[in-house]
């Protein structure tokens, strides 16, 4: 099922919650308002809980350190130059062909598999997401929903899941209305003329002092035109939410004549990301073979992210030696990347050598100290080793610097079943629930914790205060929802 239906699917379930708009004094406590517009604290509200949604129930969100690593590097370069930079961004990625970026309220941006293989410079991958992030930063998407004060954070949810459903499928926007009460949506399905003026004028900025080619929004958006006219396919769904008139065009090029010629090379951690999705794609052995086929007849820019393709789907067809020759023959071209660390350690930890693959990850840690995906990786394959000990230390430690990550919260729950104690293990996985946005699933696991009776005094006042705060919060939940 494409994103756009399953999306829709999810404006159904939470629509299902909301009977009636809520009065003025049913409201909850949404933070000050300016005007039309919703609040910033709000805004920040109702894309965590579609965030949480996507993460949770989305089977096309792709959980990939590497790529999500990249894109939030990516983006925190575009977003430091930004009109507002500290707004506070999150990048992600969503496994489908089709050619399209999203802003959700509160600076989540979803970026579709289809739209980083369609650039064809960085430069260019970055100009879409500087759009993006300027209709965030220009508060586009609070002011095209907040119409009234008539409506509570889970009306308003929907309100921005149906308007993304509409914005991926434009042939679903009758039934995104019918299932949100959302009436304003009629005039809202695309962003408006002038917020797409102001966008592109930002992101042009944005793109300009973030030091990449600024003529890749253009180029980019004047072959999407093209591919539009000539194909009615994939590449129809990015315009359809933003649409792209000749003036806009005439603009974007316009201000690229009043600046010199600069030609800005791609990141290899950009040819490497495509290659990843490539690898990834279809079956192991026809990926094996179209790698192949371009190493063996030169047809190449560049022969590392060729051979790191290759490598990974080998990896995929579980060669585990083919892709390790891939792997050296890839060191042999002096190219560093995270990536290619993280790879060669699950290619030694997969032939059974799971010290090796350990060294590897905390030399490259040491290199790449800030790489989230070598985090994972590494606090992975201690619990893989059976270091539980070890792999809980590493994930609390973690923790400290990124309370909020789901990952490490699930790494910790994984090293406490190795150790055998269940209660430590239910209030990691009460974490991990609760992250996710489900309050009734974390309270039942903390009633686990409690009754598990393997836990210290310490832990079982831990467990206590947590258990009575997500029950306050459920109950709270419970009152918005029954409004």
């Amino acid at each position: 099922m494409p994103f756009a239906r399953r999306l829709l699917a999810s404006v159904l379930a939470i629509t299902l919650l909301v009977q009636q708009p809520l009065r003025a004094d049913e409201l909850p406590e949404l933070g000050d308002i300016a005007g039309n517009e919703l609040s910033l604290s709000a805004e920040k509200r109702i894309g965590l809980q579609i965030m949480r949604d996507i993460r949770w129930r989305e089977p096309s969100y792709l959980d990939d350190a590497d790529i999500e690593s990249y894109l939030n590097q990516l983006g925190g370069r575009l977003t430091a130059a930004s009109s507002d930079p500290g707004f506070g961004f999150y990048f992600f990625p969503i496994n489908d062909a089709s050619i399209n970026a999203f802003a959700m309220p509160g600076g989540f941006i979803g970026v579709h598999s289809g739209l980083i293989l369609a650039a064809q410079s960085e430069s260019e991958l970055a100009g879409v997401l500087a759009h993006e992030i300027s209709h965030v930063t220009q508060r586009h998407i609070a002011r095209q929903v907040y119409q009234s004060r008539n409506v509570g954070i889970v009306s308003l949810a929907a309100m921005v899941l149906a308007l993304l459903a509409v914005r991926s499928n434009g042939q679903l926007a009758g039934a995104a209305m019918a299932t949100t009460q959302a009436g304003v949506l009629s005039s809202q399905l695309a962003f408006s003329r002038d917020f797409e003026r102001e966008a592109d004028r930002m992101g042009f900025e944005t793109l300009r002092k973030a030091g990449y080619d600024v003529r890749g929004m253009a180029d980019f958006f004047q072959r999407l035109q093209k591919a539009v006219r000539l194909y009615e396919n994939n590449a129809t769904t990015y315009l359809r939410s933003h649409p792209l008139t000749g003036e806009r065009l005439s603009d974007m090029q316009n201000r690229d004549l009043g600046l010199p010629y600069r030609q800005v090379p791609d990141s290899l951690e950009f040819n490497l990301v495509r290659a990843k999705l490539r690898a990834m794609q279809g079956i192991p052995a026809e990926a094996v073979k179209e790698f192949a086929g371009q190493l063996q007849e030169r047809k190449f820019a560049a022969e590392a992210p060729v051979r790191y393709g290759l490598a990974y789907a080998r990896y995929r067809n579980r060669d585990w030696a083919g892709a390790e020759r891939e792997i050296e023959a890839l060191r042999k071209l002096k190219v560093a990347a995270a990536m290619i660390e993280h790879l060669r350690a699950d290619i030694r930890i997969a032939q059974g050598d799971a010290g090796a693959g350990l060294a590897i990850y905390q030399e490259a840690m040491q290199r790449f100290p800030l790489d989230l995906g070598l985090l994972y990786g590494y606090g992975a394959a201690l619990n893989t080793a059976r270091r539980f000990e070890d792999g809980r230390r590493f994930a609390e430690t973690q923790l400290q610097s990124y309370p909020d990550d789901i990952r490490l919260h699930k790494l910790r729950a994984e090293s406490y079943a190795g150790l055998g104690r269940q209660g430590m293990q239910h209030q990691a996985l009460a974490e991990v629930f609760a992250l996710q946005g489900q309050t009734a699933g974390a309270i039942e696991q903390l009633q686990l914790a409690l009754q598990a009776g393997d836990a210290s005094f310490y832990e079982m006042s831990m467990i206590d205060t947590r258990l009575a705060e997500l029950k306050r919060r459920r109950t709270e939940e419970i009152k918005e929802r029954g409004n």
